[in-house]
């Protein structure tokens, strides 16, 4: 009896842990991701810019997500997860913005980048496309195309604003 009430409490004690695991997980993804808003996030003040670093945080060779802040976590996969997860939010965020939105959104990106003259800017990105590569690993098909669609209608526009000659026109 006092043999099966010990196995009763072990098996007890061991979904606790675990449950307690899981939670702790939580809290420590919760805080990297506040840390990351609290820290660098906020102070991006478009949504396109936090999109842009955020990106910036993946390694191409890996698709990991490497920020020395966060890397000091003692769990790591923790914090690529947050990043991951962040990444995500915002570019659901942005792909959900009407083009008018996007439009303004860029207009505000533009203006905060600072040293460099905006025609060279648009003419960078009409040759670099690095908008394609702002994309989640995780995000496929129409979400994907429509960041990839809007986002050249809008260079379309800019172009036209910042009187950027058609780069393939110079061929």
């Amino acid at each position: 009896m006092v043999l099966e009430a010990n196995r009763r409490i072990q098996a007890i004690y061991g979904t606790c842990r675990l449950g307690m695991e899981r939670i702790r997980t939580y809290e420590l993804e919760r805080d990297a991701v506040d840390n990351l808003w609290q820290r660098t996030l906020l102070h991006i003040p478009s949504s396109y810019g936090r999109l842009v670093y955020l990106a910036s945080l993946r390694n191409p060779d890996t698709g990991r997500y490497e920020h020395y802040g966060l890397s000091l976590n003692p769990n790591n996969a923790d914090a690529n997860r947050a990043v991951r997860q962040s990444h995500e939010a915002i570019f659901q965020e942005w792909v959900g913005y009407s083009l008018e939105h996007k439009k303004a959104d860029l207009d505000l990106y533009i203006t905060t980048i600072e040293e460099v003259d905006k025609t060279q800017l648009i003419d960078a990105w009409l040759r670099l496309t690095p908008y394609k590569n702002l994309v989640p690993a995780s995000i496929q098909g129409p979400e994907r195309q429509r960041h990839i669609s809007d986002f050249e209608a809008l260079l379309g526009l800019l172009k036209n604003v910042y009187g950027v000659p058609c780069p393939y026109l110079d061929a």
